[in-house]
């Protein structure tokens, strides 16, 4: 999978994405980093990236329709969580390879214990 990790998570978070095999791009590296929402949905359908966030903002489908992006995978944690916390809550993510599979065309929303797609995926 090829992420796009927004500017609200530790910089550690694509050394992680890449040591599960991912392809990683931060957007602090290619002058994105005080780039509005809209611009980082832009960038990543433009350029078939799954986003990777912390802002629930990106959790909106009536303004960000999954079906629309190659992923979007919002990491849910209190605001003053610790980078290690939330590289934690992804690694929840990376150990299913099954539900990143399906991340495209969907919304997950990643917590300590469970993944949640939407749209749910049919049986």
């Amino acid at each position: 999978m090829r992420f796009l990790i927004d500017a609200d998570l530790p910089r550690d978070t694509a050394a992680l994405l890449v040591s599960y095999g991912h392809v990683a791009i931060d957007v602090r590296d290619i002058g994105m980093r005080r780039a509005e929402d809209p611009e980082i949905a832009n960038y990543a359908k433009q350029n078939g990236l799954c986003i990777l966030t912390g802002d629930w903002g990106f959790s909106d489908v009536r303004v960000y329709p999954p079906q629309d992006y190659a992923g979007i995978a919002v990491l849910g944690l209190p605001a003053r969580a610790t980078g290690s916390q939330l590289l934690q809550v992804l690694r929840v993510l990376l150990e299913r390879p099954d539900v990143i599979s399906l991340l495209p065309g969907r919304l997950a929303i990643v917590e300590s214990n469970r993944v949640r797609l939407r749209p749910r995926p049919r049986p």
